[in-house]
């Protein structure tokens, strides 16, 4: 499977991708990664491994279909079968290629703590003010909203008192890591497929 990873910061969970396919235990290769922010770690990541790392800077253009525009250009040039979002802060415009075929990983339990304006530190403060038990993280095929779509994979983790932004996201970060990667690996399975609005993963294609 050919993955394209969008990206706006430092690229951790593109890092632990790459290590899980590595190991053999995810059957895809990145092809390319596109950051929307020129100054992104994850570029740096990605040239070290080799794999083509393409800045298309959200602020360079004036409104989000240009900034589209561009970000399609640079996918076509790749040819995905599954675009991932991991970190990327700008919504991806699916124009009728990618439907179906983009995942995007959010840190909280979608619907809650989601959609404009909740993204990274923003979340954890969130859950936090609210004083809420239970936070967790989310991967999801994207649709036409922030942080919408039919739910692939979620787990939850506790929210302790005492919790700090820094301590709910490391947590929050290590399921992540898992998540992702499986994810990633049932999609290039053939075994995801959407019905009535919602995932089923089943046990073959």
């Amino acid at each position: 499977m050919r993955v394209a990873v969008l990206l706006s910061g430092s690229g951790t969970s593109l890092e632990n991708l790459c290590r899980e396919i590595d190991a053999g235990r995810v059957p895809a290769r990145i092809v390319a990664v596109v950051s929307s922010k020129a100054e992104a770690g994850g570029l740096a990541r990605a040239t070290r491994r080799g794999i083509p790392a393409i800045a298309v800077p959200r602020k360079d253009h004036r409104d989000l279909d240009r900034f589209n525009d561009a970000l399609h250009e640079v996918l076509a040039r790749f040819d995905p079968g599954l675009v991932a979002l991991l970190g990327f802060l700008s919504p991806f415009q699916l124009r009728g290629r990618y439907e179906g075929r983009a995942l995007n990983v959010h840190p909280a339990l979608v619907p809650a703590f989601s959609g404009k304006g909740f993204y990274g530190r923003r979340v954890h403060e969130a859950v936090l003010a609210a004083g809420v038990r239970v936070s967790g993280a989310t991967v999801h095929l994207v649709d036409d909203e922030y942080d919408h779509g039919p739910i692939v994979l979620q787990r939850a983790v506790p929210v302790f008192q005492g919790d700090t932004p820094e301590s709910l996201a490391a947590r929050v970060q290590a399921v992540e890591r898992k998540l992702v990667p499986e994810a990633v690996r049932l999609f290039a399975e053939g075994r995801l497929h959407v019905e009535g609005g919602r995932v089923v993963s089943r046990n073959s294609p």
